[in-house]
C-alpha cells in the first residue's frame, strides 16, 4: 500500500485552501487541498504532512497541529501494489507563515474556498471527503472505490 498525507489549511472563516494541479501526470485541471504527499521510508505520517505543508504551502505546520479529519482505505480496483491506497487526511487551523504556492510547475494556483462553494472539478476521492466533512457524516475510517 502507498500511504500519504493530506492536510487542510483551515481559516478562521471557515474556508480551505485547495490548489489546482498542473504538470503533475496525476489529474491535472483538478481541484486537490492544499497540500498533500506520499509518506517516505521511515517518516511517520505526521512529519509527512508537516513536510508537504512546508514543500507545497511554505507554512510551518507543528505535529500538535494536525486534527485527524478520517483515515481512508481506497482501490482503483487493478490489484496492483501502486492503485491500492491509505490516505491520512487532517485539518490545520494553526501554522506559521502565509501559504504561497512553492511548486508553481506542480500547482497553477491556490484558493480560499468554503465547503459549500467547491470548485470543479475536485480530485474525486478528496471531494468524497470534503463534502461529508461539510455535511458532517465523515467517518474516522472511509473505503474508497471498493464494490
Amino acid at each position: 500500500m502507498v500511504p500519504a498525507a493530506y492536510v487542510v489549511l483551515r481559516r478562521d472563516d471557515d474556508r480551505v485552501l485547495l490548489q489546482l494541479r498542473e504538470g503533475t501526470g496525476y489529474l491535472d485541471g483538478h481541484w486537490a487541498i492544499g497540500a498533500a504527499g506520499h509518506v517516505e521510508a521511515g517518516e511517520s505520517v505526521l512529519d509527512a504532512a508537516c513536510r508537504e505543508a512546508a514543500e507545497e504551502l511554505d507554512v510551518r505546520v507543528r505535529p500538535a497541529d494536525l486534527l485527524p479529519l478520517c483515515v481512508m482505505h481506497r482501490t482503483r480496483g487493478t490489484r496492483a501494489a501502486i492503485d491500492e491506497r491509505v490516505d491520512f487526511f487532517f485539518e490545520c487551523r494553526t501554522w506559521d507563515g502565509e501559504p504561497r504556492r512553492r511548486e508553481p510547475d506542480r500547482a497553477a494556483e491556490l484558493r480560499w474556498v468554503t465547503l459549500d462553494a467547491l470548485p470543479e472539478p475536485v480530485v474525486p476521492h478528496e471531494r468524497h471527503v470534503l463534502e461529508r466533512w461539510r455535511d458532517q457524516t465523515l467517518t474516522p475510517v472511509v473505503p474508497f472505490g471498493f464494490g
